[in-house]
């Protein structure tokens, strides 16, 4: 008889009404904006892996304030962020913070002081054909296999015969090719077969496709709708097991989980931000500070992601079969 263990997270939320006040009737700024707090149409951004989670909080957000109407454009991270500092759009979803500089320049130019919510955490998954068994990688591994100094599976996986490993990005400028050069590599260049998609879905679809693939995507676009507890990934990929350890083992390798996105056994977590610069804090700062208040966390945590906020309860249980 097998026994498997399950990690199960609960949240703990004091969910508040969420109350904004604003004028009576709807003022046009110096700017031709006529949206408040719950009321209007505005258009922002979000990095194309976020769109999963941002569709979420945008039809809930939407439900609960039936006068707003909210349009993403769902572009890279590098596109996104000039986008902010050429004051194209008032708010932002991405997976890094603004640095200092960018701060003092967006003061410089408009006076506002950008306001940044912190909104959750995801991983950065990487998946594997579902022919494809060798499941448990090590960081030191997924690095020789990022740039270039391992490019057949048999240079990880001792007598392999899948041939050549193909890696497939999301986007060349995108948050998750970000976070790989600045996080995992270090600066270090990424190998010159490295292949880019257009969209998270494309990595998926051509990781279905191709037995010797390995897609780097967030971990948002993984869970399995279907299944409320969140511990199902999706049936058609694999999602790989990674390990600090020098030997990986299924003992030692971990996947990106919400426990273990929160414990710190997953090694490459990236936060989630919202980045506001709304003079008028309407629209775009109600609708970031709804993401980050007690109903926003609830929505990112029934998704699959891991809360920003919030009393995080583990449980284990133990399953016979």
């Amino acid at each position: 008889m097998k026994r498997t263990s399950y990690i199960f997270l609960g949240i703990g939320l004091t969910v508040l009404s969420m109350a904004f006040f604003s004028s009576c009737g709807e003022k046009k700024a110096k700017d031709g904006r006529t949206d408040t707090p719950t009321s209007g149409t505005i258009e922002f951004v979000a990095d194309e892996s976020l769109s999963p989670i941002i569709d979420e909080e945008r039809s809930q957000f939407e439900y609960e304030f039936p006068k707003a109407k909210l349009k993403p454009k769902y572009t890279d991270e590098v596109t996104g962020l000039q986008m902010i500092k050429d004051f194209k759009t008032p708010l932002l979803f991405t997976t890094r913070n603004l640095k200092d500089s960018e701060i003092a320049y967006l003061k410089s130019k408009s006076n506002v002081i950008p306001s940044v919510f912190p909104i959750g955490y995801d991983g950065l998954a990487f998946i594997v054909n579902k022919q494809n068994n060798d499941t448990c990688i090590t960081v030191k591994d997924i690095k020789r296999i990022l740039t270039g100094k391992a490019t057949k599976w048999s240079d990880i996986v001792k007598g392999s015969k899948r041939g050549d490993i193909e890696v497939i990005f999301d986007n060349t400028r995108s948050a998750t090719t970000n976070y790989v050069v600045d996080s995992v590599l270090h600066g270090a260049k990424m190998g010159a077969k490295i292949m880019a998609a257009k969209t998270s879905k494309e990595v998926i679809d051509y990781v279905d496709q191709n037995p010797g693939s390995i897609g780097v995507i967030g971990s948002n676009w993984l869970n399995d709708r279907r299944d409320s507890t969140n511990t199902t990934f999706k049936k058609n990929i694999h999602v790989m097991r990674v390990s600090v350890k020098d030997v990986a083992t299924p003992y030692n390798s971990w996947q990106p989980y919400q426990a273990y996105l929160l414990d710190g056994r997953y090694p490459f977590v990236r936060t989630l931000y919202a980045i506001v610069v709304d003079p008028h804090k309407a629209l775009p700062w109600s609708f970031a500070n709804y993401i980050s208040g007690p109903r926003g966390q609830l929505i990112l945590f029934k998704t699959g992601l891991l809360p920003y906020r919030g009393d995080i309860t583990i449980k284990t249980v133990n399953v016979k079969r």
